[in-house]
C-alpha cells in the first residue's frame, strides 16, 4: 500500500466536503431550547473550609450524589477534600487557564442550546439536564451526562496550553481541547439511543455501533469537520479519504469482519497511535472512520430512515449490506 500521504497534489484533490464547510441541516429550523449553564467551578474556589464545602455540596446536591460520588458516611471525608483542592495553588493556576480557554459562557450556552434544539428535534422526548461546568483537578470524568445532569470538566479540554493535562498518550490527549467539548459530549449523548446487541461482538458489530454514534455527531454539530469529532488531524482525514478502497480491501482480505477476537478487533477499532497492519499513516480507530462511512452511504440508499430508527438498528450486518457499500480501490 502506497503511503497514505504522497504530495500536495493528493491532498487537494483529497479534501472533503466535511472539511470545508456544513453539512446538510434537517433540524436548521427547530426551535430553540435554552441551556442554563452554571460555572460550578467559580464557587467551588472560594471555598476555604470544609464547612463551606459540605454547605457547597448541600447547594448542588445532585452534582454532589452523581458526579462527586457524595454518600452517606464519606460526606466529612469528601468535604475535606475538596477544600484542600479549592485552596490549592497549582489548582488555582489550572483554573485561570482554564478560564482563559472558555472565557464566554454566554457563547458556551448558546453551542449547547444549539446542539440540544437538534436531539429534540430527532428525540423529542430528550428533556435538557442541569448543565454544570467544573474542575475536577483532571480526577473527575472529563463528560458526564444523564437524564438528570450534566458536567463538562472544562480543565480536560483546556488545551496544550495549560500547566497540566490529562495523563494521556499525545494520539488521545490531541482530543482535549476547547474545540472537540462538544463533539466528546454528543458522542456521550447518543449513547441514550444507540442500541447494540449486548452478545453481537464482531469487528463489523463494533464498526457499525462507533459509526452510528459519529453519525448522530455529525447531525447535532453540523459545521464540525469530521476532523474534530473523530479526533483525526486533517491530514489523517485527507490521507484515510484518499485510500477509502483500500482500507475497506484490507478489511476483506484479511478477513476482518467478523472476528471476535478482543485483542484484533481493539486494534482496528480502540484507542491506537497507528495502524501499521494497513500503513504506518493509518490513524489509529481507523474502523470508527469506516463505520461512518458504512452508515452514511446506508443512509444515502435509504432517505426515508430517520436518525431515531438508524440508532435502533442494531443489526451490523443488515445496516452493511443494505448499504451497498463498496468504495474503489485507487
Amino acid at each position: 500500500m502506497l503511503p497514505l500521504f504522497t504530495g500536495l497534489s493528493l491532498l487537494l484533490a483529497a479534501c472533503s466536503d466535511s472539511e470545508q464547510g456544513c453539512r446538510p441541516d434537517p433540524a436548521a429550523d427547530a426551535p430553540a431550547v435554552k441551556v442554563n449553564l452554571q460555572r460550578l467551578e467559580r464557587p467551588f474556589f472560594r471555598l476555604q473550609s470544609q464547612q463551606q464545602a459540605l454547605l457547597f455540596m448541600n447547594q448542588h446536591p445532585v452534582f454532589a450524589r452523581y458526579y462527586l460520588q457524595r454518600q452517606p458516611g464519606n460526606e466529612a471525608a469528601l468535604a475535606s477534600a475538596l477544600a484542600e483542592m479549592a485552596t490549592n495553588k497549582d489548582l488555582n493556576k489550572l483554573k485561570r487557564e482554564t478560564d482563559a480557554a472558555f472565557p464566554d459562557s454566554a457563547a458556551l450556552a448558546q453551542d449547547l442550546g444549539d446542539m440540544f434544539r437538534r436531539v429534540q428535534h430527532y428525540f423529542p422526548d430528550f428533556r435538557v439536564p442541569p448543565a454544570y461546568t467544573y474542575i475536577s483537578g483532571l480526577l473527575g470524568k472529563d463528560i458526564y451526562v444523564s437524564d438528570t445532569l450534566l458536567v463538562m470538566s472544562l480543565d480536560w479540554f483546556a488545551g496544550p496550553k495549560a500547566s497540566y493535562r490529562p495523563d494521556l498518550p499525545q494520539y488521545m490527549l490531541r482530543r482535549y481541547t476547547p474545540a472537540h467539548l462538544l463533539p466528546t459530549l454528543t458522542q456521550s449523548v447518543s449513547s441514550k439511543y444507540n442500541r447494540h446487541e449486548l452478545t453481537a461482538n464482531t469487528m463489523l458489530d463494533a464498526m457499525i455501533h462507533s459509526g452510528k454514534a459519529l453519525y448522530f455527531s455529525s447531525r447535532m454539530l453540523p459545521c464540525t469537520p469530521d476532523s474534530l469529532l473523530l479526533g483525526f488531524t486533517t491530514k489523517e482525514i485527507i490521507g484515510v479519504e484518499a485510500n477509502e478502497g483500500k482500507i475497506w480491501g484490507h478489511f476483506l482480505e484479511k478477513n476482518l469482519l467478523y472476528s471476535t477476537t478482543p485483542f484484533l478487533v481493539q486494534k482496528y477499532v480502540g484507542e491506537r497511535p497507528n495502524v501499521p497492519e494497513i500503513d504506518r499513516t493509518c490513524p489509529g480507530r481507523v474502523g470508527q472512520w469506516v463505520g461512518l462511512q458504512i452508515v452514511r452511504k446506508y443512509m444515502e440508499e435509504h432517505p426515508k430512515v430517520t436518525l431515531p430508527q438508524l440508532l435502533a438498528e442494531k443489526n451490523a450486518q443488515r445496516i452493511l449490506t443494505e448499504s451497498h457499500y463498496r468504495p474503489k480501490r485507487n
